[in-house]
């Protein structure tokens, strides 16, 4: 078959605003990580403009932090849709990108992101603070956002953390890059968990960060397109692994449907939405894990952006950003309207 437009261009086609925030973003990264493995983080401070709580209202949204583990700095923030203070509303617990070495709930960016989903789905969010690579590997991020969910579990926790209206029978988890890969891993192991109330009844991964060793047709192909190349996620692997054999990149933490892949299909995983767009060099990954959870007999949708690359939702500037957020909403509709996760916290 020919090749069309899309296809034969090399990147996406962006206003000029977003290019030059890319722009921004890629090469703060690339200068903050240095070659001995770690990350200059003075350096990051400089563009990492971070944004408060707000008790006053913004949007109609308003939020708080929520320390659950000081010793290793485990918090997460809190969003509430403040109009609909009378209804029942899902929980959202969303986990940030950054390659599991960057970024954090209270980064300009996420807050204005955790915003719009509290105020759009409508849902009560919960975005969390889990520690950072190379300062902290694998497992410590998994393990916090984990926790997370257990926090929240605990009913003198809850009351004092979330609203009255939250409920936590109708939880999602939903993360971005990074945060996809810890959003389907949190929920694999929820799914083995005993909670006394807390129930994840829906995933969102918004092209999530998977890996192999292998070298796949989209990232060599898509080399150079914004935020994501194969030496940046070499890298942030390499930071992300703990040292020895068993850890390379067909690990199953990377590698999520790969040689190593746990076995899910006795597993009740939840609905799970995938995102995939046709300028991110790990779209193959994404594309995998998909036919990967429908081969396993889940139930799971697919959401493609053929001309967007790796993070453009973050963008509200994008119709595309809007689309996916109006995506998200459908999918928690129907997810709500079929589970049996309950009616009241």
């Amino acid at each position: 078959m020919p090749m069309d437009a899309t296809t034969k261009r090399r990147s996406p086609s962006l206003p000029w605003k977003t290019r030059m925030l890319l722009s921004l973003i890629t090469t703060a990264c690339d200068a903050a990580c240095r070659k001995n493995g770690t990350v200059n983080r003075r350096l990051l401070n400089l563009v990492d403009f971070r944004a408060p709580p707000t008790k006053k209202s913004i949007n109609g949204v308003t939020s708080h932090d929520v320390v659950v583990d000081p010793a290793r700095n485990l918090w997460f923030r809190v969003y509430i849709p403040k109009q609909h203070a009378g209804e029942d509303l899902p929980v959202i617990v969303f986990f940030h990108g950054g390659g599991f070495v960057f970024l954090a709930p209270d980064v300009m960016a996420y807050d204005a992101v955790c915003r719009r989903f509290a105020r759009k789905m409508p849902a009560v969010v919960v975005s969390v603070n889990y520690r950072l690579a190379p300062e902290h590997r694998y497992p410590s991020q998994h393990e916090d956002c984990f926790e997370v969910l257990k926090f929240l579990d605990d009913e003198e926790n809850r009351s004092k953390s979330l609203p009255a209206n939250a409920n936590i029978l109708r939880c999602f988890l939903v993360g971005d890059s990074a945060g996809g890969n810890l959003a389907h891993h949190v929920t694999q192991r929820a799914c083995e968990f005993n909670f006394r109330r807390l129930k994840v009844v829906g995933v969102v991964a918004i092209q999530p960060f998977f890996g192999g060793e292998n070298r796949t047709d989209s990232e060599i192909r898509l080399e150079g397109t914004p935020i994501v190349s194969v030496k940046r996620t070499d890298w942030t692997w390499k930071a992300f692994l703990p040292q020895g054999e068993e850890f390379n990149r067909d690990h199953p933490i990377i590698n999520v449907s790969g040689p190593n892949a746990v076995d899910i299909s006795k597993i009740d995983f939840p609905p799970t939405m995938v995102v995939v767009a046709g300028f991110d060099a790990l779209r193959d990954w994404q594309m995998r894990y998909y036919e990967w959870l429908k081969n396993n007999g889940k139930e799971v949708y697919l959401y493609e952006y053929p001309t967007m690359c790796h993070a453009f939702y973050i963008f509200p500037e994008l119709p595309e950003s809007r689309q996916l957020f109006d995506q998200v909403k459908e999918f928690i509709r129907k997810v709500l309207e079929s589970s049996n996760g309950g009616t009241s916290a």
